[in-house]
């Protein structure tokens, strides 16, 4: 999310010919997945002008021949070929259908085409894979869905890939993390065009918040990196996964792939799209999180079976990744837990717009002093009927804490 003066210059020329900065173009491929491609299209797509959101123009362009076929097999057509996209202030590539393969060779001048005029140019999730094959990204920073960020690290090692963001706006050319952060990301590009107001009236439309905090790192699990299987770091980073709970640094881990440190570090960056200290740390703190929400150990202990040289460090690391205190998220998730089974999903309807109010130790203390029978909720069962489930779950009942990063329900 962080933007150069170099940038800032490039991202301020004129758009030239035809192209117009409130025409949106969305470029789609066949394999593409619908949620993502499906983005761009309602955030840009739709005429929300009642609701104070500008309009924009779309223009859904196919990236080759159609019917373009999607998720569960639907085939789509779209209406516009790629000599639409030279009309096109913004480009968005949605999705790419397989980080292995190439994609073809005019959509990628159609949008080399469109970028060398000044259009700004957009990949959500795995779209990144496109831009990047077209030589958008060389020498800039960029982020993709943490699982495949490796993968984009080692196969263009000209991109500085960080897998932590969920989006990254470096003027010109802009990237999301996966799924959902596309539309952090078509939000962000609402409040840059048209100001705070227009993407709170839109983010609200879409009962979503206007703007998340954190990034990725929540999301990260202990697997692999996809390509990193056959390397000869494979067998270090498996080793580091299994001795988490023993205190040890980069120095012993490069050590034992019988590197430098130097070479380790970019080695591993080249693997993992992510710097070896940053990435243990990152495991360290997961870790500690699957244990607070299984275990009784005491937050010391934690710490120590985690590798963590002091509670102090855990606290720090952990509030830093996740914006909550070991304690305070070990506590948030219990009460979040279902009741006998009961399910815990509840749909409510809230006005995002809202910041939660009060601090955590208010918030704990209001928790504490509620009392009295939960309302009885239904929801529909798996052969579409409605079940009677019960009173609603301690994480619903007002003075809850919510887990760090969600709202609690009124």
């Amino acid at each position: 999310m962080s933007q150069d003066s170099a940038t800032a210059t490039e991202a301020a020329r004129k758009l030239t010919g035809r192209r117009r900065r409130e025409v949106v173009a969305v470029l789609l491929f066949s394999g593409g997945p619908i949620f993502e491609s499906s983005i761009p299209l309602s955030v840009f797509g739709i005429d929300r002008q009642d609701a104070g959101v500008p309009r924009y123009r779309l223009l859904v362009c196919g990236g080759e021949e159609g019917p373009l076929r999607t998720t569960g097999g639907l085939e789509l057509s779209a209406p516009y070929g790629l000599e639409a996209i030279s009309r096109a202030g913004t480009v968005v590539v949605p999705a790419w259908r397989s980080i292995t393969s190439p994609p073809p060779a005019e959509a990628l001048d159609a949008l080399r085409r469109a970028h060398e005029e000044g259009a700004r140019i957009v990949g959500l999730c795995t779209g990144a894979f496109v831009l990047a094959a077209a030589g958008l990204l060389d020498g800039r920073p960029a982020t993709t869905h943490w699982m495949y960020a490796p993968t984009l690290a080692k196969r263009y090692p000209s991109v500085h890939v960080d897998p932590r963001e969920l989006f990254v706006d470096d003027g010109d050319v802009l990237t999301s993390a996966g799924t959902a952060a596309g539309i952090d990301l078509c939000l962000h590009i609402v409040r840059t065009d048209h100001g705070t107001e227009a993407a709170g009236a839109l983010a609200r439309r879409l009962v979503v918040p206007p703007r998340r905090s954190g990034g990725q790192e929540r999301y990260l699990d202990r697997s692999l990196p996809e390509e990193i299987g056959s390397d000869p770091l494979a067998e270090v980073v498996a080793w580091a996964l299994e001795h988490l709970h023993e205190q040890f640094d980069v120095e012993t881990l490069a050590a034992r792939a019988y590197m430098s440190r130097r070479t380790f570090d970019r080695r591993f960056r080249s693997l993992t799209g992510s710097a070896p200290l940053q990435w243990l740390i990152t495991q360290r703190v997961l870790q500690a999180q699957r244990l607070l929400e299984t275990s009784d150990y005491s937050v010391d202990e934690v710490a120590g079976r985690c590798g963590f040289r002091s509670p102090v460090a855990l606290r720090g690391h952990f509030r830093r990744q996740l914006g909550s205190s070991p304690a305070a998220y070990r506590a948030a998730y219990r009460a979040r837990r279902p009741q006998g089974g009961v399910l815990e999903s509840v749909t409510t309807a809230i006005d995002t717009s809202v910041p939660l109010q009060g601090t955590a130790s208010s918030r704990r203390a209001a928790a504490a002093a509620s009392s009295g029978p939960a309302p009885v909720v239904a929801a529909t069962g798996p052969g579409g009927g409605v079940e009677r489930l019960g009173a609603v779950p301690e994480a619903y009942v007002p003075g809850r804490p919510a887990l760090p990063g969600q709202r609690s329900a009124p």
